[in-house]
């Protein structure tokens, strides 16, 4: 046992201690201690006996079976009072710890490769997820925080379980619709464009400064425009989200199919390779780096112009000829 976790196991058996003596809130002018709520006395005292037991050195699943109980008794006290005392709020912290001391233990188990199973690693951090929702809970309940500032959990899951229909047609119209449609279609579209491009000197130079004009109009301005062009309906979305994704994906591969090296080109015309062959056996290989880098940047909603701007900002477009290698890795 560390220095770490004999100092979470003193801590929380402090708290446990003060959960017991003091008072645990009030209802009216009738203050409640923990030795009028059963629960509230039990799991202290369990966790004191526990503690004792084990010379502090816990194992992972008492302190988990602790944790758990915890979690229970400190949201059954929620409905007890009116205003939360200090002995609560120990009554939290313990469970609290006590979480803390289980993840710190199954995780010294796992280090030492006593508890190999896959399921043990996942306990820690569902463990800890379980205990940020059970604190919030608390905190927002039996501090009185105003809903507006911070809900529940409760409360935000009654409000999702009562507008499922709303939501599923609201996650229908923004995801499946908007966002995969323009996602797809503008990475296809900067990929098919891209590969125009290499091909064609004359489209290289007249579409990828047009796509750089594009790249620094800023979506508001974007927005109004396509929403007058296809309506109110999902395609306007979909239209804004094609802009977004469709230069970045069209300058990195641009810039892959330019990574290939001189004497790999040279091989493949060597042994008579036409374009099409040269640039699926190697070109479109040496470029998926910067592709899957532009899939990468495209999956982020909210893409910053400096990660769309980058490569051109490091590669200028004219310097992009047949034999240029770029500066940047994408």
């Amino acid at each position: 046992m560390s220095r770490f976790e004999r100092a979470l196991a003193i801590v929380c058996a402090l708290c446990a201690v003060l959960g017991m003596v003091l008072a645990i809130g009030t209802s009216g002018e009738t203050v409640i201690h923990s030795w009028d709520v059963l629960p509230a006395l039990l799991y202290p005292l369990l966790v004191l006996i526990f503690l004792g037991l084990f010379r502090l050195k816990l194992p992972p699943t008492a302190s988990g079976i602790l944790a758990a109980l915890g979690g229970v008794v400190v949201i059954l006290e929620l409905g007890g009072f009116e205003h939360a005392g200090w002995g609560y709020w120990f009554l939290c912290l313990t469970a609290w710890l006590m979480t803390w001391l289980f993840a710190e233990r199954l995780s010294h188990r796992v280090a030492q490769g006593s508890a190999s199973h896959p399921a043990f690693g996942l306990l820690i951090p569902l463990s800890f997820g379980i205990a940020i929702l059970v604190m919030w809970e608390a905190i927002t309940r039996a501090g009185q925080v105003p809903t507006v500032i911070l809900p529940p959990p409760s409360s935000i899951w009654t409000e999702i379980a009562g507008n499922v229909p709303t939501l599923a047609a609201d996650f229908q119209q923004t995801f499946l619709k908007s966002v995969l449609s323009g996602y797809a279609l503008g990475c296809g579209l900067g990929l098919i464009v891209a590969i125009a491009i290499d091909r064609s000197p004359f489209l290289k130079r007249g579409l990828l400064p047009l796509g750089n004009f594009v790249s620094a109009l800023p979506l508001v301005g974007v927005a109004p425009i396509m929403v007058m062009w296809f309506g109110f309906d999902w395609p306007s979305k979909a239209a804004v989200v094609v802009i977004m994704t469709f230069f970045p994906m069209l300058v990195n591969t641009v810039a892959g199919l330019n990574a290939a090296g001189s004497m790999e080109r040279d091989m493949m015309r060597t042994y008579a390779s036409s374009y099409w062959q040269t640039l699926f056996k190697l070109r479109l290989p040496a470029a998926a780096p910067f592709i899957f880098n532009a899939l990468k940047i495209n999956s982020n909603s909210g893409l910053d112009r400096r990660n769309r701007s980058g490569i051109l900002r490091d590669n200028p477009w004219w310097e992009w000829g047949s034999g240029y290698r770029p500066r940047s890795g994408g």
